[in-house]
């Protein structure tokens, strides 16, 4: 079988309307992908910061899969949320990217984006908070229903990528 192991960072966050971040992400793959040790989803901690509006995390990423055919690369899926002082989370943006599929450090920068909603939910959501959310996260990255959202860019997130295959030459593949 051909292996490839992920390892890394989710660097930061830029770009976002508000400080106090934290980062919910998976890894999601098809169904000839086998999880031989690492954890392919997690949290992050919360950063607020206090010059520059980039939020740290240094988040670790280690995953190394068993892989049976190229189907179902991996990706990376990302919710980017938001701690007010009260301790209320609010989601401020999703975003997906793709797992390199050449050996090597990379640098990732994902782009995030947040549904839209009329203009009385745009409204509450500037003075209650809360908004419009997903109700299905599986929209984040396959494309089945996301053409019918309306939606608006929001800050972008920051990866570091160490992407290591093994045996993969066995199957006509080369890196």
């Amino acid at each position: 079988m051909a292996e490839l192991h992920v390892i890394g960072q989710l660097v930061g966050a830029a770009g976002f309307p508000h400080g106090r971040l934290f980062c919910k992400w998976g890894l999601h793959t098809g169904g000839a992908w086998r999880v031989l040790s690492g954890s392919k989803q997690g949290q992050t901690q919360v950063d607020d910061p206090q010059t520059g509006g980039t939020a740290y995390w240094s988040h670790p990423i280690d995953v190394h899969y068993a892989v049976q055919g190229l189907h179902g690369w991996p990706k990376m899926h990302f919710q980017v949320w938001h701690q007010d002082s009260f301790g209320r989370c609010q989601l401020l943006g999703y975003g997906y990217c793709h797992v390199p599929s050449t050996p090597g450090h990379h640098r990732i920068s994902c782009a995030t984006w947040r549904p839209r909603g009329s203009w009385q939910e745009e409204l509450s959501q500037m003075f209650v908070g809360g908004g419009p959310q997903l109700r299905s996260p599986d929209v984040i990255y396959s494309g089945a229903d996301r053409y019918r959202l309306h939606t608006e860019a929001v800050g972008t997130v920051e990866l570091e990528l160490g992407v290591i295959m093994r045996h993969f030459d066995k199957y006509g593949v080369d890196a």
